[in-house]
């Protein structure tokens, strides 16, 4: 699975990890990660990321 970066903070979203905190399970693919969900450091929504190269 693919990591994608925040374009505002640099955050990096790594889908082995997740975002549990946040209600997101690791393991869960970025594409799978619900639409509302937003950046934990920064706050800006999932549009905000790119997959990271």
């Amino acid at each position: 699975m693919k990591k994608y970066k925040c374009t505002a903070c640099g955050y990096i979203y790594d889908p082995a990890v997740g975002d549990p905190e946040n209600g997101v399970e690791p393991g869960t693919d970025f594409a799978d990660v619900p639409n509302d969900w937003v950046c934990p450091l920064c706050g800006v929504d999932k549009t905000q990321f790119e997959e990271e190269v």
